[in-house]
């Protein structure tokens, strides 16, 4: 006899009626939930994008279907492509199981499922089939039994129920339908139980069990899985499921333009659901609450009340309140009851929770547009008050006189040249830490005197530089920001140099990204690069002599708006190799450095409540714990700030010693004497 596939073996003419008309009532209630998700997207506010369509399909592929931004996770890779898989193909052949039966073989007396593809059919059902369940037992192993922290908050009671049911229905779908195989092989009526073999191996349990007992047993089964697989579809609009849809749609639609260019909806900030874009309403529902975001979120490793997670998940549960028509300026106020202050302001604006999203939502700027609000309110910290005024007032936030910007410059021997006055090749666009704090002018000048030594000629815009405005903007201060940028652009348009570069990774970020805009900007041509970037230049063209090898053991801090705002990890890695630096990686580097929790204005603000330790100094334990490291490399003068009050916080100064990467260049080629000899 020839196999083939009897799709309603067993099954009576009513109960085959039934599950059609439940099948369609199924699909009617599954389209009528997407779409009113859809609907509120679409109320969002306009976000354009011109990203190119082969880029949002390359990203589908890489991290929507093979999981790829879980790389760094093995056990959650394996778990998601197991799961993703598994019910990838038990759909599909579900569906290749209803042409065969419902088109061809009731309208053209035809089956394809016949046969060896038949057999193969069957084979290919029970492999993935088992990895399904294999991939749902890990699941439920992580969360319920390992439980790593991350999934140990839950956002709400509601939704630790949502993830248990999600993993528990998939698993009795799976598992009643390998029952209801096992069942039809024990009748005796399946040809292809050598093909099956889950089946076949479970058949053992009822080969006891009469004819009448297995049909009957067979049919409440049957009903069992098409019931739970009816209730899954239905559902999925209306509960964690719906990430399956949503979070895939959300890695093709996401914008692919350079993350450090802040997109703004509304300079006024964001206090209601209604004030945030279509795309970032997709994000709050593509969220999976996995808590990869909170696990390397700085403020929330601080003891600080921040949670990206919970942030997003509240977010996503505001909207789901709202109905999918009506006005636009829709929800209720997000501040106060909804959403804190104190969460808000503790971000760092690092993006390490971005970075480490699996499905691309971009906490912080959903941080950021509620930010905006509080400034426009004028609830802010009473710190950032002061340096936000300073700003206004003087141009940058140390309060200081414009005149005394280039005062490190009368400690030089030589002069540098005057960028509004004369041409020349570079633009040093030194900003506020490195030309106020004293800590910070020191790396100044011995960099300047490195520039010197190679021959390059720089110039400097003196007492006229305002402060470039990146973390102004990541404040949520947008009308400063466009005063400050205006000042800086008009400025830029009357000097005459061919590259710009700068020692402060977020100045480096607002150049590049955010001063490029239009034709008509004077840097939209213009290189922008970051001092290692140049150092590694000079002395791969040997303009920079480097004397005895700096034989030190090191490790080195990626920045966050040098690293995964821009990418730069290799530049200043190159240039510390080229010293003679024996370099050594922390657990946690390049785009999973640990910020130093100076971004996004929290230099300038109080520390928060509940704070148990600083950011820094949570790094700086880290890199105590690897015994055979005597520096801490940074290239960020915010860095060298933040760390050198940490090691000084934990007493280990005779420990650890942090220097800039300036200051390590200037070592080898202008001093020339051993590295211990820096101060």
């Amino acid at each position: 006899m020839e196999a083939f596939r009897d799709t309603f073996w067993a099954v009576p003419h009513w109960a085959e009626y039934t599950q059609y008309a439940l099948g369609g009532l199924t699909m009617l209630i599954l389209v009528w939930g997407t779409w009113r998700h859809i609907a509120r997207w679409r109320r969002g506010k306009p976000e354009p994008d011109n990203t190119p369509w082969r880029l949002r399909i390359s990203a589908l592929i890489r991290d929507g279907l093979f999981q790829g931004r879980l790389s760094d996770d093995r056990f959650a890779l394996a778990t998601h492509l197991m799961i993703f898989s598994g019910m990838l193909v038990l759909a599909c052949g579900t569906a290749i199981a209803t042409v065969d039966w419902d088109f061809t073989h009731l309208f053209f007396d035809f089956q394809f499922l016949r046969g060896t593809p038949y057999l193969l059919f069957e084979l290919v059902l029970d492999v993935f089939g088992v990895v399904l369940i294999v991939g749902l037992s890990m699941a439920l192993w992580r969360r319920y039994v390992s439980r790593p922290d991350r999934l140990r908050s839950e956002t709400s009671p509601k939704a630790a129920l949502d993830s248990l049911y999600l993993l528990t229905i998939l698993m009795v779908i799976a598992v009643s339908g390998f029952v209801a195989e096992a069942l039809r092989i024990a009748s005796g009526e399946h040809v292809a139980t050598g093909w099956a073999p889950v089946g076949y191996a479970a058949s053992v349990l009822f080969s006891g069990m009469s004819s009448e007992a297995i049909h009957a047993a067979y049919l409440a089964v049957w009903w069992a899985h098409a019931g739970a697989a009816f209730v899954f579809l239905a559902s999925i609009p209306f509960s964690k499921a719906f990430h399956l849809f949503s979070s895939p749609l959300n890695i093709a639609l996401r914008s692919r333009q350079p993350v450090g260019k802040l997109r703004v909806a509304d300079e006024t900030g964001a206090n209601r659901i209604g004030d945030f874009t279509w795309r970032q309403m997709l994000q709050m529902d593509a969220c999976t609450a996995c808590g990869r975001c909170e696990e390397s979120c700085p403020g929330h490793a601080s003891g600080i009340a921040l949670s990206p997670k919970a942030t997003v998940q509240t977010l996503a549960s505001e909207l789901a309140a709202t109905k999918p028509n009506g006005s636009p300026d829709f929800g209720r106020p997000l501040h106060g009851d909804v959403v804190a202050a104190e969460g808000l302001w503790a971000c760092c604006t690092c993006r390490a929770c971005e970075e480490r999203c699996p499905v691309g939502v971009e906490q912080p700027r959903m941080l950021i547009d509620m930010r905006r609000r509080l400034v426009y309110d004028g609830q802010v910290d009473e710190g950032l008050q002061d340096a936000l005024m300073n700003l206004t007032r003087y141009g940058n936030s140390f309060g200081q006189s414009a005149r005394k910007r280039s005062a490190w410059t009368k400690d030089l021997d030589f002069a540098i040249a005057d960028a509004r006055k004369e041409p020349v090749e570079y633009l040093w666009f030194v900003g506020d830490y490195a030309s106020y704090d004293p800590r910070a002018k020191e790396v100044t000048l011995k960099t300047a005197q490195v520039l010197h030594e190679a021959g390059v000629n720089f110039g400097i815009l003196f007492d006229k530089e305002q402060n470039a405005g990146n973390d102004v903007r990541r404040v949520g201060e947008e009308g400063l920001f466009d005063q400050l940028r205006e000042k800086n652009v008009k400025l830029l348009e009357k000097a005459e140099f061919d590259r710009v570069f700068t020692t402060d990774p977020h100045t480096y970020n607002t150049l590049k990204n955010e001063y490029t805009n239009g034709e008509d900007s004077p840097l939209a041509s213009k290189a922008v690069l970051h001092i290692s970037e140049l150092f590694e230049e000079l002395i791969r063209e040997r303009k920079l002599d480097v004397g005895e090898p700096l034989r030190i053991a090191a490790t080195y801090h990626d920045p966050c708006y040098l690293g995964r705002y821009n990418g730069i990890y290799d530049a200043p890695r190159h240039v510390l190799a080229a010293l003679g630096v024996r370099m050594i990686e922390t657990t946690r580097n390049r785009e999973n450095s640990f910020c130093c929790g100076a971004g996004g204005g929290r230099l300038w603000m109080k520390d928060s409540p509940g704070e148990s330790e600083r950011p820094a100094e949570i790094r700086i334990r880290e890199i105590l714990e690897l015994s055979y490291i005597d520096y801490l490399v940074v290239a960020c003068p915010k860095d060298l700030a933040m760390f050198q009050d940490a090691v000084k916080t934990l007493g280990a100064e005779e420990r650890l010693r942090v220097v800039d990467l300036g200051e390590l260049v200037w070592q080898a080629t202008c001093a020339k004497k051993p590295v211990e000899a820096l101060s």
